[in-house]
């Protein structure tokens, strides 16, 4: 019951999507409808603002972290679900119609959570795919996957390594799209400019 509870709680948590409400504070487009309409750092980045895409890069991965850290203290044999809960409120969030982001940045606050050496190992892994070949979604999935790799490696028990998996498979499903248009090849690079944002004064829901 207590284990539930503490699942539901990291699920609301990981519901308050930080590209909305950064955006809204900020007075810029809702990132749902412009560009790649995922409410995420990197789409919010095209409108030009790199403090509010910074901001909600860091407080996605934090909510991720926070709930497994406070599990790990209150209740540890709950951190692997509330790990993945935080990451579904994220995908699913209930405050903002289940329209979610894609989960990068909040299962990288999670592994970290779990195993510092963890999140260290996936996001160099991100960041030398993102390097080589300049696709955020590319280094995202790819860094997903051996986040697998490094949990068992780190001999992380079954439950976590459980957790790191689903949270895998969710993640590389979202990013079904990118998938499409890497094969394509119209998959946008790093730092490249894709669609203009629409007025800011037109863009509130």
């Amino acid at each position: 019951m207590l284990i539930a509870l503490a699942a539901a709680v990291a699920y609301l948590l990981g519901s308050v999507s930080f590209a909305i409400v950064v955006s809204r504070l900020m007075r810029l487009p809702d990132p749902r409808s412009y560009g790649s309409k995922n409410p995420g750092a990197t789409n919010v980045l095209r409108t030009g603002s790199k403090v509010a895409a910074v901001v909600i890069l860091a407080g996605d991965a934090l909510k991720g972290f926070v709930a497994v850290v406070l599990a790990l203290i209150y209740l540890p044999e709950s951190a692997p679900y509330v790990g993945v809960a935080a990451f579904l409120g994220h995908l699913f969030p209930v405050f903002h119609r289940f329209q979610g982001g894609k989960g990068a940045a909040t299962a990288a606050g999670v592994l970290f959570g779990f195993d510092a050496w963890l999140g260290l190992g996936t996001i160099a892994t991100f960041a030398v795919i993102a390097a080589f070949f300049r696709y955020v979604s590319l280094a995202s999935m790819t860094a997903a996957a051996f986040a697998i790799f490094f949990a068992w490696f780190l001999k992380l028990d079954g439950m976590t390594i459980g957790a790191v998996a689903v949270m895998t498979v969710f993640l590389v499903w979202r990013h079904k799209e990118n998938v499409c248009r890497l094969v394509a090849g119209t998959e946008s690079k790093l730092g490249e400019k894709k669609t203009t944002p629409p007025d800011p004064s037109a863009a509130s829901q």
